[in-house]
């Protein structure tokens, strides 16, 4: 089941996404519906199915969660892993390997927060690229949604945009590197778990058009991730109960280099057939 969210009525609710239209849900938000399905017990398909209107209509799709938490998770591809190495840490009998490799290679992961709805922007809104940064950069990620105790009640589409050149100033940067108006966009539905059985065989892509024209394009699969998903929501959770209806990003395949970074107008759109396209603008923040 595709479920998101739409205005309707003058309220932002959540609504059933079917064939190009929506089935409103009335009186609740994304969140809302979370809440009570964990509440219920029940799987949160099965009570969207209920409470959702019979009558289709046609609006745009808003931001699909207006997310507690958004956290993210760095070092789960290679490609990324390898692209981000710059410092290095001190190993037994004097060896040494890059700070990334480390974190790669080691059960705990890279998790850090990236922020609330504050900062989180829906499909066809603007992008954030900091008016103190020379290289920011979009990142595609695969991104779960969780439910009570770090169940993952669906997927979505994230773009965990990034000002690279901050936090390869230093690694110390990095809250300013992720956390920022427009930083995480995210959408354009939240595809339920029932519906995507495998998250590990979604193909992935990612372009950005200047002027019409495409000046990036790139591609990866989720079949590449080092980590599975479940560990990642494991270790976020450890001592930090998170809130029902956080939003955890997987992390990115796809290294987007300083050669292209983002500029004012540039489009970035990121699509997995399954869950469809996320499209923004790039803007000044």
């Amino acid at each position: 089941m595709q479920l998101g969210q739409i205005r309707h009525d003058g309220a932002v609710i959540a609504a059933i996404f079917e064939g190009g239209a929506a089935r409103p849900i009335p009186a609740h938000t994304l969140c809302d519906l979370i809440n009570r399905a964990d509440t219920e017990g029940r799987p949160i398909h099965d009570l969207a199915s209920q409470l959702a209107s019979r009558h289709p209509v046609t609006t745009n799709a808003l931001i699909p969660i207006f997310p507690a938490e958004v956290w993210a998770s760095g070092c789960t591809y290679e490609t990324s892993a390898t692209f981000r190495d710059g410092e290095t840490v001190e190993l037994d009998k004097g060896t040494r390997e890059g700070m990334y490799a480390y974190v790669y290679r080691e059960a705990r992961p890279e998790i850090f927060f990236k922020g609330t709805s504050r900062v989180c922007v829906g499909p066809g809104q603007n992008i954030g690229i900091r008016s103190d940064s020379k290289f920011t950069a979009p990142e595609p990620e695969l991104a779960v949604v969780l439910g009570r105790k770090g169940k993952i009640v669906g997927y979505t589409l994230a773009n965990d945009v990034s000002a690279w050149d901050i936090e390869r100033e230093n690694a110390l940067y990095l809250p300013q590197s992720k956390v920022y108006t427009a930083c995480c966009a995210l959408g354009p539905v939240i595809v339920t778990t029932d519906e995507i059985q495998d998250p590990y065989n979604l193909q992935m892509t990612c372009e950005i058009v200047r002027d019409g024209v495409v000046r990036f394009s790139g591609s990866t699969s989720t079949a590449k991730l080092h980590r599975k998903i479940e560990q990642i929501v494991e270790y976020l959770v450890r001592s930090n109960p998170v809130p029902s209806g956080t939003v955890l990003c997987t992390g990115t395949g796809i290294i987007v280099t300083e050669e292209v970074a983002l500029a004012p107008g540039d489009v970035v759109k990121i699509r997995i057939p399954e869950i469809g396209e996320l499209s923004n603008t790039a803007a000044m923040v």
